[in-house]
């Protein structure tokens, strides 16, 4: 584990307060499209100039980091680019010392020049951005503009429009990536910009490349999107500078559940003996094959990780994954008969991509609560039963 950290901040803080680092927050609801967005921006980045990339994931599964990590083309690209994980829980939820740490380490061991900020899609970003206007971040951080992704398939229906987290990401950004809105109609989308001014009338939005080459507001998105998305890297932000403060409500006790799991090639079965529900394991410690479940904020989450010597037939599991119930966001990382794919669905996008070999196969859903009623979900979710399915994919 190294050197014991020292929890007062004295030690770390002396080492980063002068280095002012240019710092980004790119937030968005679950399966908004930060990672592409991410990626995007790391893309168009100068290859000699150091980033680094601080992800929290909701989930106690990394996978996050190998979906960045995959999409680089070059081995000189990822060396400048170093990415550091929290998982486990919000970042604005939970204690701020492993936030605190996180972005410590980040710059005292790699000293970038950059700083990318991921939250979880279930951030709090006011609680976040008050977190990060500490005083003992003020000379540390140099924060920029707050860019938020908003996918517009998911504005279109309801339950996202009047979801209070939803709309939370729009109240405090400074620049509004809009994309996957294509099938939208010109009413559509007009609707969808004074939707976004009645949250936030200062907010500046940008339309994400398109795949239809549409022009709007005479800007052509495909020419110019790379561009106007990198300039917001170098604004100051507003919403930070204002530095303004919510009570944010704590969010209810998780039902955690963390199973190591065994596996017999023969009849496909699994035993699942019980373990301490707060006893929350290292990831080295964790014996293959594992699966955990646990919900907070009325969401369901659940992750597996299995030895990569594991081969799911491709076609199976992805039918299989199609049929969770009330899903929001399935990602991972596994090894298929079609080789090693990095999967990433949402409701409205399902994408596969072919990646380098593995240590082992990640995969990790979300599935959403129809009543919020965390008793009612978890009596219908058979954990047990969705382990033996899922095993039996394997080859």
């Amino acid at each position: 584990m190294g050197n014991p950290i020292n929890t007062t901040g004295a030690t770390l803080k002396s080492s980063i307060i002068h280095q002012n680092i240019p710092c980004t927050l790119v937030t968005g609801f679950l399966g908004s499209g930060k990672t592409t967005l991410i990626n995007q921006l790391i893309a168009d980045k100068s290859t000699d100039e150091r980033w680094a990339l601080l992800i929290n994931e909701f989930g106690r599964i990394g996978i996050d980091a190998a979906l960045v990590s995959s999409s680089q083309d070059s081995d000189s690209a990822q060396n400048n680019i170093a990415i550091r994980e929290v998982s486990g829980g919000c970042i604005c939820c939970t204690s701020q010392l492993p936030l605190q740490i996180a972005i410590s380490r980040l710059l005292s061991d790699h000293h970038p020049q950059r700083l990318l900020i991921e939250p979880t899609g279930l951030a709090h970003p006011r609680e976040l951005i008050r977190q990060l206007s500490a005083p003992h971040w003020q000379t540390a951080l140099k924060m920029q503009a707050v860019i938020t992704v908003l996918n517009a398939l998911q504005w279109q229906r309801e339950k996202y429009r009047a979801h209070e987290g939803f709309q939370a990401h729009i109240r405090d950004a400074d620049v509004l990536v809009i994309n996957r809105y294509a099938q939208l109609s010109t009413d559509d989308k007009q609707a969808l910009q004074d939707w976004v001014a009645e949250l936030n009338a200062q907010i500046t939005i940008i339309w994400a490349e398109s795949d239809d080459q549409t022009t709007i507001n005479d800007i052509s998105t495909s020419n110019d999107y790379s561009a106007v998305l990198s300039t917001q890297l170098t604004k100051p932000s507003q919403t930070i500078s204002q530095q303004r403060t919510v009570n944010i409500a704590q969010p209810k006790k998780s039902v955690i559940s963390l199973q190591p799991l065994s596996h017999s090639l023969s009849n496909k079965s699994l035993f699942n003996p019980s373990t301490n529900d707060n006893n929350i394991q290292a990831d080295k410690d964790i014996e293959l094959p594992y699966r955990y479940h646990e919900i907070q904020q009325d969401i369901v989450v659940a992750g597996w990780r299995l030895p990569a010597d594991y081969i799911l037939n491709a076609d199976k599991l992805q039918d299989w994954l199609l049929t969770l119930p009330n899903w929001q966001r399935i990602k991972g990382v596994l090894h298929t008969s079609n080789g090693w794919l990095q999967i990433n669905f949402t409701p409205d996008s399902l994408s596969t991509k072919t990646v380098s070999v593995q240590a082992d196969s990640r995969l990790e859903i979300i599935l959403q609560t129809s009543t919020g009623q965390e008793d009612a979900i978890e009596v219908k979710l058979d954990w047990e039963a969705y382990d033996h399915e899922l095993m039996a994919l394997i080859l």
